[in-house]
């Protein structure tokens, strides 16, 4: 799978500019599938975060949104916009146990009251750190965790493997990169290195429970990295998630449980060849796998706060569904463009000892068509607090807004059709 540097740079490029276009629907009901689907943003060029970034208050009542003056909330009941922080910032996270809004601006890392507005330095970005995804909040809110650059190492160049889309990707993963991760305690302004390595450390998560536990990944070609770890804040415990076992598997695009008790990733075995959303439990290391249909797989997946559903933002005509495994596009493509609920199924019953993979599938209903929407934006699925909507951005209306889509249906489609 190519790795977009489009990850993380839509949010600060969406905080200081808006997108100029007809002004889209405030609500509607989903002719194809019943589902209501609300516009929460009103300024073209709002978006919501990256999906494993926690943009929800601690309360669960506000969202926080990307716009092009700032930073705002909307309040998830009555829908009111308010501003919170005025200027071009680098959203990380908010924070799930004060509720308050992390960012970066000027070399320093600030946060923000949602209520009050009082604004406070936590600390000042170490030399070589990188913005955005490199830097995150564990969940305590007691220290910082960063990836940058390490000034004591020395990059050890790999044999370059065959190149896709001109070998830029694997050209990068090649020559090697000398990366460190760095914790800072917010209480003190320590800085402390956990972790060094000859690779291109990225996707930074701290785990939504255990305030000691901080997610990482190998970037590059992902049929030649085997791409999540986990790390204990104290640089103990280093730990693959999935080795892959055939040539050309990837595995990525990984998140944590909201009860912190799993990592979820998109799993191909191989590469645009079978496609699955598999987890493992951080306890046992007994791994569940549900297949995913080629025409339902997501860029990004997520899942609800009880565990119970998975979303998924589908894929446009460029994706890695729409390829076979040998590189060549599909005749016809295979990736549907759709916001997705999925209901996951196991197959047969728990072994006696419960210690084997966990198999099933992916149970999928459409939510939101996505046809006229241009995937170079990422819709990036997200579950509110209360479970009920699913949150995303898209340009489906041309310009880059903020909408949700209600879980349950609004009215049977039979009574929809031809209503827009």
């Amino acid at each position: 799978m190519r790795v977009s540097p489009r990850i993380f740079l839509p949010l600060l490029g969406l905080c200081s500019r808006a997108v100029c276009a007809a002004e889209p629907p405030v609500e509607w009901v989903e002719p194809a599938t019943g589902h209501r689907v609300v516009r929460l943003s009103r300024e073209a060029g709002s978006a919501s975060l990256y999906f494993h970034q926690n943009a929800y208050s601690a309360d669960g009542r506000k969202l926080v949104l990307c716009t092009p003056g700032g930073l705002s909330t909307v309040n998830l009941e009555t829908r009111a916009l308010e501003p919170v922080v005025q200027g071009r910032a680098g959203v990380l996270v908010t924070g799930r146990k004060t509720g308050q809004v992390y960012y970066t601006r000027d070399g320093s890392i600030f946060a923000t009251d949602l209520e009050t507005k009082v604004t406070r330095e936590v600390a000042k970005i170490p030399p070589g750190a990188g913005r955005g995804g490199n830097i995150t909040v564990n969940a305590d809110e007691s220290e910082i965790v960063g990836i940058a650059g390490d000034p004591d190492g020395s990059a050890a160049p790999r044999k370059a493997p065959p190149g896709e889309d001109g070998g830029k990707l694997e050209e990068r993963w090649a020559a090697g990169r000398a990366m460190m991760i760095y914790t800072v305690q917010i209480a003190t302004g320590e800085v402390r290195v956990i972790h060094r390595e000859n690779d291109w450390t990225n996707h930074l998560q701290c785990s939504p429970t255990d305030p000691r536990l901080v997610m990482f990944c190998h970037e590059g070609p992902w049929h030649f990295v085997d791409r999540i770890w986990t790390v204990r804040d104290d640089g103990t415990a280093l730990r693959l998630m999935h080795r892959r076992t055939m040539e050309m598997e990837i595995a990525g695009h990984e998140f944590f449980s909201p009860d912190g008790k799993a990592v979820w990733y998109d799993l191909q075995t191989p590469k645009s060849g079978v496609f699955w959303l598999a987890g493992v439990d951080l306890a046992t290391g007994v791994r569940t796998q549900y297949h995913v249909e080629r025409n339902e797989w997501s860029v990004h997946y997520n899942v609800s706060p009880d565990g119970q559903l998975f979303a998924g933002d589908g894929g446009g005509p460029g994706s890695v569904a729409n390829r076979a495994p040998d590189g060549r596009r599909l005749e016809t493509p295979g990736n549907g463009q759709w916001i997705y609920l999925f209901r996951p199924r196991l197959a047969g019953v728990p072994s006696p000892t419960g210690e084997l993979m966990k198999t099933g599938w992916l149970e999928a209903e459409r939510l939101v068509d996505l046809s006229k929407h241009n995937y170079d934006l990422e819709p990036n699925v997200t579950f509110t607090p209360d479970g009920k909507w699913v949150v995303f951005r898209s340009n489906m209306h041309g310009a880059t807004h903020t909408y949700a889509v209600e879980v349950a249906k609004a009215a049977p489609v039979s009574e929809l059709a031809g209503h827009e």
